[in-house]
């Protein structure tokens, strides 16, 4: 509740939620243009990326993120893209397509399938890291995460009573074991109805799913090495041997059930993870995704926002283009 609680206080003088919900969306694109709807987290928002949309700034999404991105490299290829909406939100689960999302406050952002009509014929959705628990591992893991400096991550550990520095144990053997479980279980179904959900609101769109962007290298000794500037390591202070459990028992795991999921329903996958090995949180100059509590762009109210792991400017330039090749293909330029 952190973040949103915060986004309340910074956001009081509002009379009412902008941007998150959706409103007067228009039923079909300008001609030759394709009606497009972008749903997500704050991987399609580009949260941590300044300036933050003063239209959206409960949801902490970026003025240029990764949609802007889309559209814009689309464009270089003659794909013109008329985005209806983007209704991306840091925070959101994917039972946010069909649920109100809380924001702190008594404020809501509307269901993102509301964005959705008949009229659509491109859906692009990056959701499920918060449904599978990727911000509650971390916070399980991390000791600053539990002190003030986590203050606005949405989520907290998953068992506040075990240490931070034995989370990799808890989440290889008992309560954390099955806890993970139980959170992949939801999200396999929870990723169904969001494609049913989809279907059913615009069941001539093309759907396009977007992973996520890999964090941990498959060369964990880079993760050692400081980040430039100061800031500490790469994953602060999770310890060494969590490392293995954010890579493989979360990302790699979500990663291979989304491209399933997709598969299954006749929907694209892009697969981030496979393409960002080489520019993960802890690949220094390079790297495409901010190192964790490292100071990020964003800064509301004379406090700066920290990353948690999400893509910087690097990494939503990067991500989006790979989006847009991906999309590009299904119209026939370039690779498929």
């Amino acid at each position: 509740m952190g973040l949103r609680s915060w986004a309340w206080t910074a956001a009081a003088s509002l009379t009412a939620v902008v941007g998150a919900g959706v409103s007067g969306v228009e039923s079909t694109g300008a001609a030759g243009k394709v009606p497009t709807v972008f749903l997500g987290d704050a991987s399609i928002g580009s949260f941590g990326i300044a300036p933050v949309d003063g239209d959206a700034l409960l949801c902490v999404r970026a003025a240029e993120n990764l949609p802007d991105v889309v559209e814009d490299q689309l464009a270089d290829q003659a794909i013109l893209l008329d985005i209806t909406a983007d209704v991306s939100c840091a925070g959101a689960r994917l039972n946010h397509v069909w649920e109100e999302q809380d924001l702190g406050g008594g404020l809501t952002a509307a269901p993102q399938k509301r964005a959705l009509t008949k009229d659509t014929r491109l859906v692009v959705v990056g959701l499920g890291a918060e449904t599978a628990g990727l911000d509650r591992v971390l916070s399980q893991c991390s000791v600053r995460l539990r002190g003030p400096e986590g203050a606005l991550l949405p989520d907290a550990p998953v068992d506040a009573k075990s240490p931070a520095g034995e989370c990799a144990a808890y989440f290889s053997n008992g309560a954390g074991a099955a806890w993970l479980e139980a959170r992949f279980e939801e999200t396999a179904k929870d990723l169904d109805k969001l494609f049913s959900e989809i279907g059913s609101e615009s069941p001539s769109a093309d759907v396009v799913m977007v992973g996520y962007p890999r964090l941990v290298p498959e060369d964990r000794e880079r993760c050692r090495t400081e980040l430039p500037g100061g800031a500490g390591r790469p994953l602060a202070d999770v310890p060494e041997a969590a490392w293995p459990v954010l890579d493989d028992k979360v990302q790699a795991r979500l990663n291979t059930l989304m491209a399933a999921k997709a598969r299954r329903h006749g929907a694209r996958f892009v697969d981030l993870y496979a393409t960002t090995g080489a520019a993960t949180a802890c690949d220094g100059t390079d790297r495409a995704v901010g190192g964790l509590l490292e100071p990020s762009g964003v800064t509301l109210h004379h406090q700066t926002f920290p990353w948690f792991l999400r893509a910087n400017e690097t990494g939503r330039d990067g991500n989006g283009d790979t989006v847009a090749q991906s999309i590009a293909a299904m119209y026939g330029r370039g690779p498929a």
